[in-house]
């Protein structure tokens, strides 16, 4: 197979001699090995040869700063989204009232310019024209006696500090073959600081002055691979880093700096995958590695790069040939040994695919595609299997999880370097620009809340964890449990017993009544599991519980898939070994409070002021295997938010935007008024899920439908709405200053001043705890409200939603509505893989 190649980037990291010299000790190992895969992979994938008509060597990325002639692409910050001037009731005043003051430091820096600072930018064109961006930039810059030294030039568009003399200026350059160009140089436009192009122009020098701080960039974050954390009994390595952004937030242009780690493995992709072969042999050895890998990213240490795995090409060896951009073939050994000095050891192994993103939005452009050696990649993050891993994570915790000091001290490293930094310093001076004080404000912490069980109110000792506080209160409602099944193996006959002894022991005292299941003992394997529930489900059944024999993922995907699709039942499935373990009667505890919320059970409460008041939470997951998106919708059902309505709805579309809402909003509308006999007056919806750059598209798409699915419900119907953006991850950080000493903040507080954006409606809020490390805010971005709520409103309710998931008793990171929405389409895109049947929608069946 043979493609197309395009110009290096040169002056990246080359393979060391050592590993260079490991690769070849392992080779000799992993040749016998290849080469049996190799007669696997051939009839595999010819397939693949005929699929794509451009394709790039690992290597040969060409970089285009700015498309002209196509659609603007999404910003990276949604510049230009300004949502808060259509909500009169916060065009003065966004900022809550309640709670005590709480000083607060945060990660934020002025960014300083010059009062009337403004970026020139200019049109460059050449006659003759010039093709070559490296020749335009010498011609061009061969007139530092009137640029200055300091510039930004892509080829076309000149961007200068400074105006020149004239609208349009005309200069000549020579060539070395004495030919002379006319260079003009014509002024287009004068940005004022707070613009987008200012801070978009800002981000991209801040990014140059990180890398002359000898830093790299793999992905938006920059590392220093200078000096590795390394956790060898893991067989991981740590690049620590930086993630930085610059915004216009409330009063000021401020630079948000934040502490960021690479996690990479010692192993390659090469590795990996003998040893998956070793493991498994040949049968299922193409589409398990196939699972396993597509959707990684990796890294190529000879130029430090991430790509992400899209497919593996078992037809394409090293040995196969491409073409250059002078038209000349080379095959992939002889390219990276000339290139850069890295021979590859094994000649049979499989080639991975890349398609490289394209700055291009025209749909008729054919993609482009990198083939990558696994003997070169490097497998980046973890794998599900080191997730579980409780040492591991543990070990991982310990390097990344800084705690508020270690992270502030961090922080002002990076800071200092860049002061002190010449090359650096003189960047950013050179532009009028230099960095300043750290910004510190004023939050407030939320008065806590009461939590409402059946026979009993507390105000707990922590929000953290409730449940010593609530131990012997009863919830606040169950359906007796009395039609159930009981399911498990031979093996598992005596956890069978245990368990329920200690559910009919438990369940009595919070209220629950647990009667004797129909224990129906089968052979391990999932079909006889499925065989049994397909004989013994009744209409009437209200719950199965599962013991299954190991945490397998597929005997578990067979179970739910059937329970939530096929015969729509409540199901609860639990791992044998769980129940050997020594704090038997608080896991079996929790387990019961599960099965209670499953068949229609409410636990606690906290106190809601607003009437007829419905909270909705929207969530986002993939499906990898069907190559979509499930859109998760689930709605309260009655006025103490105790109750709920589910749907989950496929959209063949990777776009992350929901196109489904009509029918999700009018079926919850529908259920609320046959549960109420009332329609609900105020409706307030949760979004998570939004990915960066998507704020627009979901003002002007999601936004929409949801107001015009209540004429579908009733003509004259115009309920009170509330639409909240949530987003788990923030460029911020914040730190509460107790004595000099920089801790956690405490749980409740409230930041809406300061590190907010001017131009919407926003609030952070800290909702949980962390035991280790610094804590995350939640941040929340309020996109439309017609109810003229009090921004004090609206945040006493979010910190209220945070309460009740019922899955944990105590504050949760994000309202319960999002948490339950994410819940279900994480049970329905990596376990079910299709749409739950709508008898399940009225109960917490995906808890």
């Amino acid at each position: 197979m043979t493609g197309r190649a395009y110009g290096l980037d040169r002056g990246h990291a080359l393979l060391n001699e050592e590993q260079r010299s490991a690769n070849v000790l392992a080779a000799s190992q992993r040749t016998s090995t290849l080469r049996q895969m190799e007669t696997f992979g051939s009839s595999h994938n010819q397939r693949k040869s005929e699929e794509c008509s451009q394709t790039v060597s690992a290597g040969f990325e060409r970089k285009v700063m700015m498309e002209r002639g196509h659609h603007k692409r999404r910003t990276f910050f949604d510049l230009g989204v300004n949502t808060r001037k259509a909500m009169q009731h916060v065009k003065d005043s966004k900022s809550g009232s309640s709670g005590i003051p709480v000083k607060i430091i945060t990660n934020l820096f002025a960014f300083r310019s010059p009062p009337k600072w403004c970026l020139y930018q200019y049109h460059v064109t050449f006659m003759p024209d010039i093709e070559s961006k490296r020749l335009r930039m010498a011609l061009l810059f061969s007139h530092s006696d009137l640029l200055g030294n300091i510039r930004a030039f892509d080829g076309a568009m000149l961007f200068l500090p400074n105006k020149l003399q004239n609208q349009v200026t005309k200069v000549t350059s020579m060539m070395k073959d004495g030919q002379t160009v006319n260079i003009t140089i014509a002024l287009t436009s004068e940005f004022p600081q707070d613009s987008p192009m200012c801070i978009q122009f800002f981000n991209i020098t801040i990014k140059k002055v990180l890398k002359m701080l000898s830093l790299y960039q793999i992905g938006r974050n920059f590392y220093n691979p200078s000096t590795p954390i390394q956790i060898p009994q893991h067989r991981l390595i740590l690049w620590p880093g930086f993630s930085t952004s610059i915004l216009r937030y409330e009063t000021k242009i401020l630079l948000s700096v934040d502490v960021s780690h690479k996690v990479l493995r010692s192993e390659t992709v090469l590795d990996f995958m003998t040893e998956l072969y070793n493991r498994i042999g040949d049968q299922h050895f193409i589409n398990t590695c196939m699972k396993e890998l597509v959707g990684f990213i990796v890294l190529t240490r000879y130029n430090n790069k991430t790509y992400r795995i899209d497919d593996i090409d078992w037809s394409v060896k090293p040995t196969n040939t491409f073409k250059k951009a002078d038209g000349t073939e080379i095959s992939y050994v002889d390219y990276y040994s000339q290139q850069y000095d890295a021979s590859i050891t094994d000649l049979n192994q499989p080639m991975l695919v890349s398609q490289l993103k394209s700055k291009n939005c025209d749909k008729d452009v054919v993609p482009r595609i990198a083939h990558l050696i696994p003997e070169f990649c490097f497998l980046t993050g973890l794998s599900n299997q080191a997730r579980s891993d409780f040492r591991l994570m543990k070990d991982l915790a310990a390097e990344t999880q800084l705690t508020p000091q270690k992270r502030q001290q961090r922080l002002q490293e990076l800071i200092d370097n860049i002061q002190r930094n010449k090359v650096a310093r003189t960047e950013l001076e050179g532009w009028g620009l230099r960095l300043d004080e750290q910004i510190s404000l004023v939050g407030r912490v939320l008065p806590s809340e009461k939590i409402h069980m059946l026979d009993h109110s507390c105000q707990p000792v922590s929000p953290v964890d409730w449940s010593r506080d609530t131990r012997s209160s009863k919830i606040i409602g169950s359906r007796p449990l009395q039609d159930w099944l009981m399911v498990f193996s031979l093996r598992s006959c005596e956890a069978a017993g245990k368990l329920l002894a200690c559910l009919r022991k438990v369940g009595p005292p919070m209220g629950f009544s647990i009667e004797n299941p129909k224990m129906v003992q089968v052979n391990e394997r999932p079909t006889f599991f499925i065989q049994a529930l397909r004989h013994h489900i009744e209409p009437s059944t209200q719950l199965v519980l599962c013991i299954l024999p190991s945490n397998q993922k597929d005997n578990y995907d067979c179970i739910k898939k059937f329970l939530c699709v096929e015969s729509p039942t409540p199901s609860q499935c639990v791992v044998a070994r769980t129940l050997n373990k020594a704090n038997m009667m608080s896991i079996v505890t929790k387990i019961a409070l599960q099965m209670a919320c499953k068949i229609g059970g409410e636990l606690w409460m906290v106190e809601i002021p607003l009437k007829a008041l419905m909270v909705i939470g929207i969530d986002i997951n993939r499906d990898i295997l069907k190559k979509g998106i499930y859109v998760g919708f689930v709605a309260s059902m009655n006025s103490t938010i105790t109750k709920w309505f589910s749907r989950c709805v496929f959209q063949p579309s990777n776009v992350e935007v929901a196109d489904c809402l009509k029918v999700c909003m009018k079926g919850a509308v529908n259920k609320w008024l046959e549960v109420n006999h009332i329609l609900p007056a105020r409706i307030v919806v949760y979004r998570d899920g939004v990915g960066d750059g998507q704020l627009m598209t979901l003002v002007d798409y999601e936004v929409p439908q949801i107001l015009d699915s209540f004429k579908m419900v009733n003509s004259d119907y115009s309920p009170k709405v509330t639409i909240i953006v949530v987003r788990k991850k923030s460029t911020c950080r914040f730190f509460a200053d107790v004595n000099g000493m920089l801790q956690n903040p405490p749980i409740g507080t409230v930041i809406d001043n300061e590190a907010t954006r001017p131009e919407w409606y926003d609030f952070f809020l800290i909702s949980q705890c962390a035991h280790q490390g610094t804590v995350s805010p939640t941040y929340y971005n309020v996109v439309y409200d017609n109810s003229s709520m009090k921004p004090d409103h609206v945040q006493r309710l979010t910190y209220k939603m945070c309460h009740l998931y019922y899955n944990w008793p105590g504050v949760i990171r994000v309202p319960a509505s999002c948490q339950y929405a994410f819940k279900l389409t994480t049970l329905v895109a990596q376990n079910v893989h299709r749409e739950p049947n709508l008898e399940l929608a009225d109960r917490l069946f995906f808890l």
